[in-house]
């Protein structure tokens, strides 16, 4: 099977290249494009050597230092600068890795004039330092401020001191017609952002109650899915924070009858509440009567340490545009060694940091550089919670207002198959071998418009499943996410889960080379265009949802 799409592939370049040429993406850019590399690049990221590339382990060390001699060897321009103020092809980013200690993190409930203190498996969270909040709880919604669509859960509270207790995801998520983005996400439903906003409005702590009627599963149910947890329990995998980390407050997931217990309190019940906001969407936020809490969380196990981004630049031809930027990202981290079993991320994601490194050699073998530049950026600890992404969107090495699109690779090596984690939310197409999942065409139509004109003469077939669905909270889960917030079109582009996702077995020899290679193309030969159109892609900061058929333009 392979040998026939690798003939097919074969016939099809010359009219690839006619049609790169005609676009103005030089064709030998399109032709540097080769299989043999690729297969070179993943055996040795995903080869035992590497030790599975845990971030701040030397394994993953090496993944860094092969991507920062490939950026030199293509003629990408250095850009970064490392832990010792050196410039070269690296961005230090500064990382905590901790564990969270149970026994001397609680959350303390005052009801009534009653206090007691909950299990961890009934509340729970993480931070890499030590943080105690004492306040009156107040439930603020789905923790909310989204002006372009008229809803603001913090419209007529005062949180000022306070400690929130939020309901999770966002209004609405079943509803196709839901401002909310239809049955997608919004870059509002993640905690992550939450939390921010809690912070903004000067809350002290945050509690996390699952919202009665929903259907996803929670991030615990998404873990144990997968079996990450299971096959890493002999040596859970350390969590990871930026240094500078912009969330300062504490944050904790109740259990689903601690959180109907304490929302009892506002005289509804939360099944009332969440249907009563999902039915107007507007703010039903309030004091809950007589109720406080104490939230501490201690990390135990803390060390410093300094992982990088490597990033390299490639200055546009056009005198005004070239202050422009594309960027082109990955991530070169993954899960480490445990019980003597390596976990070799091909796919996640030697895959993408081989994608990444593969184009800077093509646009630099172009012969001429696109009017707007590119800067290649195959990020650190995405593993461990988009670390280095967040980390260069609050350190831009160029300015982001000028930032016109990114394309992000993120496994982008396999065909993606039945497995636990997605079974009953989202389904599968029967064949996956020619197709590529883009992630975002929400915020930003017309890059989507762009990609499906370009694959005019690539062929892939192009899904956007994942930009319509809300269980797998995927929106939120690569590294384009950050650059999202910052008004950036920004896609995933992306193959979709496999059995072997977050497994030992995620190796080498069970990429589908031939459709990389192809996905590869279509890249080179979108990020042109995002580079040279006289128009970049507008971002949509409102997301109504979008038509399915987004990519019909695509064969």
């Amino acid at each position: 099977m392979k040998y026939t799409k690798s003939l097919l592939l074969a016939a099809l370049l010359p009219a690839m290249a006619v049609a790169a040429d005609r676009d103005g993406a030089p064709a030998a850019g399109l032709q540097r494009i080769q299989q043999a590399d690729l297969r070179e690049g993943i055996s040795y990221l995903a080869s035992d050597q590497l030790d599975g590339r845990m971030s701040l382990q030397p394994g993953d060390d090496q993944a860094i230092a092969w991507v920062a001699k490939a950026f030199q060897q293509a003629g990408l321009q250095p850009i970064g600068t490392d832990g010792h103020g050196h410039p070269g092809y690296l961005q230090a980013v500064p990382l905590i890795e901790y564990r969270a200690d149970a026994k001397a993190s609680y959350l303390e409930l005052t009801v009534a004039g009653q206090t007691r203190r909950l299990s961890w498996a009934d509340a729970h969270g993480a931070l890499p330092f030590a943080r105690t909040a004492h306040g009156d709880l107040v439930f603020a919604g789905y923790g909310i401020t989204a002006p372009e669509l008229g809803y603001d859960d913090y419209a007529h509270i005062d949180v000022r001191g306070k400690i929130v207790v939020l309901f999770e995801h966002e209004p609405r998520e079943t509803d196709p017609a839901s401002p909310f983005n239809g049955t997608g996400n919004t870059r509002y439903a993640t905690a992550y952002v939450k939390v921010l906003n809690a912070q903004k409005h000067g809350a002290i702590g945050v509690l996390f109650a699952g919202e009665p009627e929903h259907n996803h599963p929670t991030v615990e149910e998404i873990r144990d899915r997968i079996g990450h947890r299971q096959e890493h329990a002999a040596n859970p995998i350390p969590l990871q924070a930026l240094a500078d980390q912009a969330v300062q407050i504490p944050s904790m997931s109740l259990s689903p009858a601690v959180a109907a217990e304490l929302l009892a309190h506002t005289g509804q019940s939360a099944l009332q509440l969440q249907q009563a906001i999902d039915q107007g969407l507007k703010p039903l936020s309030q004091p809950l009567a007589s109720a406080s809490a104490t939230l501490k969380l201690q990390p135990t196990d803390v060390r410093r340490g300094i992982s990088y981004n490597v990033v390299g630049l490639l200055p546009g031809s056009d005198p005004k545009l070239k202050s422009d930027t594309i960027i082109i990202s990955g991530h070169h981290d993954h899960d480490g060694e445990s019980g003597g079993k390596i976990w070799h991320g091909a796919d996640d994601n030697a895959s993408g940091t081989v994608g990444v490194v593969e184009l800077a050699r093509a646009f630099t073998a172009a012969g001429h550089a696109p009017k707007r530049s590119i800067l290649f950026a195959v990020f650190a600890a995405e593993e461990r919670g988009l670390l280095g992404a967040y980390y260069l969107a609050a350190h831009p090495l160029r300015p982001l207002a000028t930032t016109r699109a990114m394309i992000n690779f993120d496994m982008i090596g396999r065909d993606e198959t039945p497995s636990p984690q997605t079974a009953g939310l989202i389904d599968v197409p029967a064949n996956t071998h020619n197709r590529l999942n883009l992630i975002g065409a929400a915020y930003s139509p017309d890059y989507a418009r762009t990609v499906a004109a370009a694959n005019h003469a690539v062929g892939l077939d192009l899904d956007d499943r994942f930009d319509h669905e809300y269980a797998l909270n995927v929106f939120f889960r690569s590294d384009q996410f950050p650059f999202v917030l910052h008004n950036i079109p920004a896609f995933w582009w992306f193959t979709g889960f496999h059995p072997d996702y977050h497994h030992p077995t995620d190796t080498p020899e069970k990429i589908n080379y031939p459709k990389m290679q192809k996905i590869l193309q279509l890249a080179y030969l979108s990020g042109w265009a995002f580079a040279d159109e006289t128009t970049p892609p507008r971002f949509v900061a409102a997301p109504k949802g979008q038509s399915k058929d987004v990519y019909t333009a695509a064969p």
